[in-house]
């Protein structure tokens, strides 16, 4: 989407008081439909009953349950309490408490309070109702204005103030479609956003952008992101057309964790272009996870320095940028599910390729958007069947249960407690699930090692997993992760180094893996935890 920005002039001051009155009641729907959503209340009985009591159309009513329902899912998403949003800003709210504010300062920061949360009226775009039902742009006496719906039957007409700035001002393009929809009868959908800005009113409209079709495709391979949050990061990995390896490298994203919001955005404009330039300059697609949700922590829960960090971590932000900018370059860009991912990368390529496991995750997704299968290697299915390995992991994750129970029972400090209740929770899951696993195939209902095995290079599987794949990579998860990899003593918290797997991914030998005190000298990436 591309939002552009206008002034607006009213022809009298009734007509202003009447937009201003109507942006007033717009916030206190907004307000009110948010609390009303959490409460639990439908959609559309919400819709009637916003109509009523702040007298508006249904189609605004709507528009003001959009925006709540908008501030909801992302206050979810980042984690937070919903129940503890401020509108207007917290910023602003808590300046406005601090006693010691009088005189200009204070009555400044009241005014600019009080339009962020009372100045404000949204109208979605509609192809069939000329573009916009309430907010809709139109030419008067080869002007332009905006026809703003204050009631039944009711307009007001406000002047479009807007120079263009430069000549590849997409002001221009957006002014050219409109003369070509009201000349044709073909509309386009826009959205409209009124904000009180220093006593102002300024339109925001918001459109789809026409981008050129892809130049640049799959036929030449594809660079696989992933986001990763501890360390803050992209890792990149170059595929080729046949699923392999060429190259890989590591953006930081550690600057935008401290600066504020525009230059936030600055830095993650810069991260696109990098991304993009690289993909440019290898004639390759992108291929990036198709994120919904990501859990970020909850309070409480013993981790409150990754809390922090990933409440955060706009990696959505991120993510968006570099799909519009590769789009408006030519560059074809293609999500792919993000299910098992990490976990398919760091136990298959990570001690394959002896890279580390964010590297490892964007070869998957990678390999996923070009269509491969990721078929379990067959010293991982032989180690399935294994059932003297299997014994050896249960009771590894025994051990660590045992060892967890006691470090809990000397802790003192109530939060490392809540951290070391979640490690104990995760150890108990993957223990069970290894011993269902085992029974299993005490009792013949393994997976048969005949199955027979997908075309690897020619089936679409982007997204899609099979259940008894899933659940074999994650019985190797939960069977490799504590017996194998958390033996070694330069192991703390987190796994970077898989090295120690490679024994067992090339030749079979998981005795050999579990013997070795030490990795390889010199084998693989394996990247120091941050602290």
């Amino acid at each position: 989407m591309i939002t552009l920005q206008c002034l607006l002039e009213f022809q009298s001051e009734g007509d202003r008081r009447k937009v201003l009155d109507l942006m007033r009641r717009f916030s206190s729907a907004e307000r009110y439909g948010y609390r009303r959503l959490l409460e639990g209340w439908t959609r559309e009985e919400l819709k009637k009953h916003l109509a009523q009591v702040f007298q508006v159309n249904t189609r605004y009513a709507d528009d003001a349950i959009l925006k709540a329902s908008a501030v909801l899912s992302s206050c979810r998403e980042r984690g937070q309490n919903p129940t503890k949003v401020v509108f207007g800003g917290r910023g602003l709210f808590e300046k406005l408490k601090k006693k010691h504010l009088n005189g200009e300062k204070r009555e400044e920061l009241k005014r600019e309070w009080k339009e962020r949360r009372q100045g404000n009226l949204y109208s979605r775009g509609d192809r069939t109702k000329q573009g916009n039902p309430n907010l809709r742009f139109v030419w008067i006496m080869g002007e332009l204005y905006l026809q703003i719906n204050v009631g039944e039957r009711q307009w007001v007409y406000a002047k479009v103030v807007r120079p263009v700035k430069r000549e590849r001002d997409k002001w221009i393009g957006f002014i050219w479609d409109l003369h070509q929809a009201e000349r044709t009868g073909e509309w386009f959908p826009y959205n409209v956003e009124l904000k009180l800005k220093n006593g102002e009113v300024y339109a925001h409209v918001s459109i789809s952008e026409k981008f050129p079709p892809a130049a640049i495709t799959l036929e030449n391979g594809v660079i696989g992101i992933d986001v990763n949050a501890y360390p803050f990061h992209l890792a990149l990995a170059e595929v080729s057309p046949d699923g392999n390896l060429e190259g890989h490298e590591r953006i930081s994203l550690h600057e935008l964790l401290s600066a504020d919001r525009d230059k936030r955005e600055y830095l993650a404009w810069q991260v696109a272009y990098q991304v993009v330039r690289l993909a440019l300059e290898k004639g390759k697609a992108i291929a990036m996870e198709d994120l919904e949700k990501l859990p970020k922590g909850r309070r409480g829960d013993g981790f409150l320095k990754l809390r922090k960090t990933l409440q955060r971590w706009a990696y959505k932000s991120v993510l968006e940028k570099i799909e519009v900018l590769a789009r408006r370059h030519g560059v074809e860009v293609i999500k792919v599910n993000p299910a098992y991912t990490s976990v398919i990368g760091k136990l298959k390529y990570a001690p394959q390729y002896l890279v580390d496991k964010d590297v490892a995750g964007a070869l998957v997704i990678g390999r996923r958007a070009l269509g491969f299968e990721e078929e379990l290697p067959e010293a991982y299915r032989l180690l399935l069947r294994d059932e003297e390995f299997l014994l050896y992991s249960v009771a590894q994750l025994e051990e660590k249960v045992k060892e967890l129970k006691q470090e809990l029972k000397g802790e003192e400090n109530e939060w490392r407690k809540k951290a070391i209740k979640a490690r104990l929770k995760t150890t108990r899951g993957e223990l069970k699930t290894l011993r269902a696993h085992l029974r299993a195939l005490q009792s013949g209902e393994g997976e048969p090692a005949s199955r027979q095995l997908a075309d690897r290079r020619k089936e679409p599987v982007r997204g899609h997993l099979s259940g008894w794949r899933i659940k074999a990579w994650r019985v190797l998860s939960a069977a490799l992760t504590v017996p194998v990899l958390e033996k070694f003593s330069h192991v703390k918290g987190t796994v970077r180094d898989f090295s120690p797997l490679r024994p067992i991914l090339v030749l079979g030998d998981w005795e050999r893996a579990v013997r070795r005190p030490v990795p390889v000298p010199g084998a693989g990436a394996a990247v120091q935890e941050c602290s």
